[in-house]
């Protein structure tokens, strides 16, 4: 299985675990809002937030491009202040984890 693949059972699965397992030691996550960042401690407690919110939903997703350096993906995002955004994700990967992620979106409805 992909880590694409894998991914996306977690986001169906509402499975952080599934999801961060996905991360190397390392991790940082880079946030499109601010440009500040997250280490992986810190993505774990935000996915668990985000997974138990029903309200979030991550829909539409696909695979742009996948190898063994990068994992770029598209979707929308559904957010519980009833904002949706198109986001652009692109990770870093070593080792068969990620360990960077930085994401571009798009507000597409108020």
């Amino acid at each position: 299985m992909t880590l694409y693949d894998t991914m996306t059972k977690a986001l169906d699965q509402r499975d952080a675990g599934m999801y961060t397992d996905l991360f190397h030691g390392d991790y940082e996550f880079v946030r499109h809002q601010s440009g500040t960042s997250m280490n992986r401690e810190q993505m774990v407690e935000m996915m668990k937030m985000m997974m138990a919110n029903e309200k979030v939903v991550v829909r539409d997703t696909r695979c742009i491009y996948e190898n063994d350096e990068i994992l770029v993906e598209h979707s929308v995002m559904d957010f519980p202040d009833g904002t949706t955004e198109a986001v652009m994700s692109v990770h870093v990967l070593k080792d068969g984890s990620i360990i960077r992620t930085e994401t571009g979106a798009t507000l597409i409805s108020k």
